[in-house]
């Protein structure tokens, strides 16, 4: 893609919270965005060219096009045919299919990729263990989500989740005459930083790589060793695991240091 390596600087952070702003109004603009940035953060862990990706919960594959574009060999997979059309058509190698029963072989890929999918699975831990068991050893697994407590944690009903997820979605659709797209306990799932950490640390087949608030300048990382205030102030979690055997691809651009 020709990105260069990634760099997690203050003037970085400000570009994409300014982008943000955009998500509900202009998504193609902000996801591809944050596409472009995800992509330059992954290569600073695996070379990934000609590397095999598994795009879990792809929706409109802004991230699949930008790792096919930085020379990965990208599978998307996704529940909702609804959401991988809902800006043109899916891109090429898209699979209908359960993040919770990913429908491929163990050890099969050598990047398991997820951004912004497991607050929206009623397991989400069963999801996280897909994702590894379909990693090779020696491959990635690059696990993003937007925390409950965090500023957008309720989604288009934020910040009113902070007053319970089902008070938000009612509020929500008596101010906009439609319920929102992510409705409490349905789509939408109160997944903690804690959580997260705690399931990372003692996966049995898997080691973390780093643990990293996704949006935040690198020297805001000591945030989530911070229990209660990582769980407002991370808005956006990265756990970058290791899939235990052999030795993994070479990094592209310094493998561990993309934060």
């Amino acid at each position: 893609m020709g990105t260069g390596p990634h760099r997690a600087t203050l003037a970085r952070s400000v570009r994409l919270f300014s982008a943000f702003r955009k998500e509900q109004t202009d998504p193609a603009y902000f996801y591809g965005l944050l596409a472009q940035d995800t992509v330059a953060q992954l290569g600073g862990y695996t070379d990934l060219k000609g590397a095999t990706v598994l795009d879990v919960g792809s929706g409109s594959g802004f991230f699949t096009r930008a790792l096919n574009a930085a020379g990965a060999r990208c599978v998307a997979v996704d529940c909702d045919a609804g959401e991988m059309t809902a800006h043109g058509d899916p891109p090429a190698h898209s699979v209908l299919g359960s993040a919770l029963a990913l429908p491929f072989a163990d050890g099969g890929v050598d990047v398991c990729f997820s951004s912004n999918v497991l607050e929206h699975v009623p397991d989400p831990w069963r999801m996280a263990e897909e994702m590894v068991r379909v990693t090779r050893p020696g491959g990635l697994i690059y696990l993003s989500f937007t925390n409950w407590l965090s500023p957008w944690g309720g989604h288009e009903t934020a910040p009113w989740h902070y007053l319970g997820g089902a008070h938000a979605a009612r509020r929500y659709e008596r101010k906009n005459g439609r319920p929102p797209k992510n409705h409490f306990a349905r789509s939408l799932f109160p997944v903690s930083v804690s959580a997260a950490l705690r399931w990372a640390r003692t996966a049995s087949d898997a080691e973390v790589v780093e643990a990293f608030p996704r949006y935040h300048p690198r020297w805001a990382k000591t945030v989530i060793r911070v229990p209660g205030l990582r769980e407002v102030v991370t808005w956006n979690l990265v756990l970058v695991l290791r899939k235990s055997g052999v030795s993994a691809r070479p990094a592209g651009s310094g493998s561990g240091t993309a934060t």
